[in-house]
């Protein structure tokens, strides 16, 4: 099983999106985890995980796609 690195967390499920994406378009698997409690939208995370060995160009992407 891969191990996951843990590359956002946000509260918004479109910036979630936009980034999944992004990482999908260059071929990094993604994993998304919705943590907000479905009652009171502002307790907890939506979390976007990669895997281990892609955290470092994950990373640099999403760097890169937030500066343009």
């Amino acid at each position: 099983m891969k191990e996951w690195h843990l590359l956002l967390k946000t509260l918004s499920m479109a910036e979630a999106s936009i980034v999944q994406g992004l990482l999908e378009e260059n071929n990094i698997p993604v994993q998304i985890l919705n943590k907000l409690d479905s009652s009171y939208l502002n307790f907890g995370d939506i979390e976007v995980y990669v895997p281990v060995t892609l955290k470092e160009l994950a990373k640099g992407l999403l760097d890169k796609g937030l500066l343009n």
